[in-house]
């Protein structure tokens, strides 16, 4: 047998059985044929993307819930891929040709294109070497791409469908235009950030001379495209000027006083210039007027000023034209007064450039009733959203939805399927509606004959066919097997800030092509902020590279970290010192592990029976049975330790079905360090140097090991995969089952009550004995008497049958146990739940001396603690500190406070023992 090293490396190791998994197929669902289907689809992280914190986080959750499902014995597939990312990828590759000093333009197309999938081949598939790193079991063999064949014939399907029912349409209204990406993008796509800004108050002079009107504005260089001023209806400053017109500054145009009952009247002077081309609600005050006001469109979709804006200020950019007229308005006495002013401006999510509201003719698709089902379908349940909390923002976006933008100017994408007659500009062809949409390319045009047909430039927004992503993945619009089998899915594991943009959009389109939700859970993960609480940003430099820690501490520490913490509806404060702790529980395993094997070679006893049938307990774990359950011929210490594992077991099976990864990741690492490792193993030893208790204590651990690394293995799947295939050469009937991936879960396993209650008092007597041991600062060499007072004859009973447990892990040489034992005068004591336990102290320690040390330490603890006092009473400090740092001091001060009162208790124990 080859002994395990003296800790875990993962180096090597993980590479080898992440190869072993994939090349005999133990990712595809086709490995339990019978199984129930369950099935995740993966959030398709973009092409152009490296692995973050929250995808780590995100691929690890479904990774944890594929396994354990995998080896409960479900038929599962998790299905990867990854996105396209229209704006994304094409910035990508448009900067390699700005390196190369050219243009897409310049190279057309097609050429572009063929560019942009050459980048692909060599850089697109980054993301998914980099979730193989972190242990991802999903089906390879499956991998999709937003823009393959398959997907792309059913967003074809798709649009063609909606078109057909009227629910896609073309308009020429307002959207948020990037100057940058020359695109348009949704409301999804534009971030709003507080910036501080200037409020202008430019008089605007009624045209007849008597007087003018006061308007308040953050973009002056858009009244150059002013076609009105509007106030409220019930303002009585203005009821009198409704109707008149005014001589718009800077130019030779003169433009209406209209109401509308919208205008704020106490924001401002309560009268609002009108910009219908550059405003969303000033487009809305004009269409609201009859006949509707002009709309001037003064910028330009490159962000500059257009000839509409006059000869002087024509060819601007946006930004220098806003300078130009505040000195010409200041010049002209326009201006009446300026103040700071702090407001949200949109910017485009891609490349942060501030977005331009500007009327374009664009494709939309009129989501009312697919809302209305979407809504639906949580209400009633069909679809759960978890937290909770998280159905309100669902409901209150959904219940407000407007019509969704889907085309995109640029051309990495699913083009458009639109296609129109040429001749339609010399009136030869009557084509309704001026376009033809269609799944192939047209032959001619229906209407007219003609081949001069030109297709749409655009692209369809990414989020189209990521709408798809549930069931297009699965064959869609074929009726394939994988359809049938794995549609709905069954949960959706995300983060919060794509509800919108994806997981309502995917509720939509699945209610309405599949006739059926396209999963029945929504887990909404949280956020990874720093250990101070701070969301991750480059600006702020606290960015954490999850391939670092990797490479670092292994990938079972770094992912146990992340579903320790992942408690829901609560974000994660990640910590480097936390993955360097769970790389030490990865070690304490390896050392339990390694301490078994080692007895277990030098067992001579169970070397013997290794062959007879007598040996369920080892034989039996690797289908997952229990090791029998009449386990009363076994030691307490056994009995109890196979009660818990079923506990646990329980715990942490119910734990995954409710998504509480935190509770479940906690229960196993509990058990395993605390109470298997502290607590049975060193019990073990006692009973190790019994020949006649050896062989079934041996056992045990055996069949107890064995059972936890198959709870451990979703979580930290290497080294439990390590271990259990060592353990496979112990065996004394080997497993057929060649990997503990596809083994079988522990469920359902035999509870000993009777043994935990006896075993609960057992440690209560250690525990006392340990707690005076400590607080008197009693050498660990020295053996000492014990007196227990027990509170029922019941416990003294169980006490006394299991002495040989109580002095081998308190290094007690004498203990008495009874209901009437008196405390002597100069003993310490500890007083437990069933029992209190005394130590005489007379001739261990110099009592004076040990209260010596104890006020020497108070003294410094005090000191410290005054250090923090004047720092935290400093107002220098407490200005220039960042928040974290203060809160730092404010912790340290508690944990000094909380010592000295400790002390302050064990100089009172002394004082009262030395009597």
């Amino acid at each position: 047998m080859t002994e395990l090293s003296k800790s875990y490396i993962p180096e090597g190791i993980e590479e080898k059985w992440y190869e072993l998994w994939v090349n005999e197929g133990y990712f595809k669902p086709e490995i339990n044929p019978s199984g129930k289907s369950y099935s995740i689809v993966i959030p398709p992280p973009n092409v152009t993307g490296s692995l973050h914190m929250g995808h780590a986080l995100n691929a690890t959750l479904q990774d944890v819930l594929a396994r354990w499902k995998r080896m409960c014995g479900f038929s599962v597939l998790w299905l990867p891929g990854t996105d396209h990312a229209g704006i994304a990828t094409q910035n990508v590759v448009e900067r390699q040709l700005a390196a190369e000093k050219t243009t897409r333009q310049q190279l057309g197309r097609e050429a572009f294109i063929d560019r942009v999938w050459k980048w692909k081949a060599e850089y697109g598939g980054r993301i998914i070497h980099q979730l193989k790193r972190i242990g991802a079991s999903c089906d390879w063999s499956r991998e999709r791409f937003t823009l393959d064949e398959g997907l792309s014939k059913a967003v074809k399907e798709v649009f063609v469908r909606l078109h057909e029912e009227g629910l896609i349409y073309r308009d020429n209204r307002l959207i948020n235009w990037c100057p940058r990406c020359h695109t348009a993008l949704s409301d999804l796509e534009v971030e709003h950030d507080e910036f501080d800004g200037a409020l202008t108050y430019i008089k605007y002079p009624f045209s007849d001379g008597s007087g003018y009107l006061t308007v308040a504005t953050t973009r002056p260089e858009t009244m150059l495209g002013d076609t009105a001023v509007a106030v409220n209806p019930d303002d009585e400053r203005y009821k009198d000027v409704i109707g008149k017109t005014i001589s718009l500054p800077l130019t030779n145009r003169k433009i209406p006083v209209v109401s509308d009952s919208a205008v704020d009247a106490a924001f401002g002077t309560g009268a609002v210039k009108v910009t219908p081309a550059h405003d969303f609600n000033d487009e809305a005050i004009a269409k609201r007027q009859s006949p509707s006001l002009p709309f001037l469109i003064v910028i330009g979709k490159d962000g500059k000023m257009t000839s509409d804006a006059g000869l002087k200020y024509e060819g601007l950019d946006r930004y220098e034209c806003r300078k130009r007229v505040l000195i010409d308005l200041k010049n002209l006495q326009f201006i009446e007064k300026e103040e700071k002013h702090r407001h949200a401006i949109g910017h485009c999510y891609r490349c942060k450039t501030i977005i331009e509201p500007l009327p374009t003719l664009q494709w939309y698709v009129n989501v009312g009733t697919l809302a209305k089902d979407a809504i639906d379908a949580v209400k009633n349940g069909k679809i759960r959203i978890m937290p909770e909390s998280w159905e309100n923002s669902y409901f209150a976006w959904m219940e407000n939805i407007k019509d969704w933008c889907i085309s995109r100017q640029i051309w990495w994408g699913h083009r458009i399927p639109a296609w129109y007659c040429q001749e339609m500009l010399n009136e030869k062809c009557k084509m309704q509606g001026g376009v033809i949409v269609s799944h192939e390319i047209p032959k001619k045009c229906p209407y007219c004959g003609s081949k001069k047909l030109i297709q749409d430039e655009d692209v369809l927004d990414t989020w189209f066919s990521s709408a798809l992503w549930p069931f297009s993945t699965l064959g869609w619009p074929e009726s394939t097997g994988d359809l049938k089998k794995f549609y709905p899915t069954n949960v959706l594991v995300t983060a919060f800030d794509i509800l919108f943009f994806w997981v309502a959009r995917m509720i939509m389109m699945g209610l309405k092509f599949m006739k059926d939700a396209p999963f029945g859970d929504v887990y909404i993960h949280a956020i990874i902020r720093d250990s101070s609480g701070q969301k991750m940003s480059k600006s702020k430099g606290n960015v954490i590279d999850p391939l670092i820690m990797i490479d670092k501490y292994g990938t079972d520490a770094f992912r146990f970290t992340l579903c320790a913490f992942a408690a829901q509806g609560r974000d994660i404060r990640f910590s480097e010192e936390r993955v360097e702790g769970y790389r030490h529980f990865v070690n304490k395993l390896w050392n339990a592990t390694r301490f078994i094997m080692m007895n277990l070679e030098n067992s001579n006893e169970l070397k013997n029976k290794k062959d007879s049938e007598d040996s369920s307990l080892v034989t039996r774990s690797a289908s997952g049975e229990s090791a029998g359950a009449d386990h009363s011929s076994l030691d307490l210490a056994s009995r109890w330790i196979l009660s818990r594992l079923a506990a646990t077991a329980d715990e942490i099976n119910t734990a995954l079905e409710d998504y509480r990864f935190n509770d479940a990741a906690n229960g196993i690492y509990h058990f395993i360090w605390h109470e298997f490792c502290d607590w049975h193993i060193e019990m073990s030893k006692v009973e190790l140097s019994n020949p006649k208790s050896a062989a079934g204590v041996m056992q045990c651990l055996l069949y107890t090991l064995e059972t936890s690394l198959r709870l451990l293995h979703p979580f930290m799947p290497f080294v439990t995969e390590e271990l259990w295939q060592n353990l496979q050469q112990v065996r004394s009937q080997k497993s057929e089952v060649r990997s503990i991936m596809i083994s079988e879960y522990p469920k359902s396993l035999p509870k000993d009550p009777q043994a935990e209650k006896e075993m609960s008092y057992v440690i209560e007597a250690i525990t006392g004995i340990r707690t005076i041991r400590g607080e008197m600062n009693i050498s660990p060499s020295v053996e000492v008497s014990v007196l227990i007072k027990t509170f029922s004859g019941e416990v003294s009973g169980i006490l006394s049958a299991n002495l040989h447990y109580i002095k081998k892990l308190s290094r007690a040489d004498d203990i008495t146990i009874g209901r009437d034992i008196k405390k002597p005068a100069d003993s310490a004591v500890c007083v437990k739940d069933s029992m209190e336990v005394y130590i005489s102290i007379k001739g261990l320690l110099n009592i004076d001396a040990e209260i010596d040390k104890l006020i020497k330490e108070s003294r410094k603890v005090e000191e410290a603690m005054a250090f923090i006092d004047r720092k935290l009473t400093n107002e220098d400090f407490l200005k220039k500190a960042p928040d974290n740092v203060v809160e730092k001091e404010k912790v340290k001060h508690s944990e000094l406070a909380a010592k000295k009162e400790r002390i302050k208790e064990n100089i009172n124990k002394f004082k009262a023992a030395g009597g």
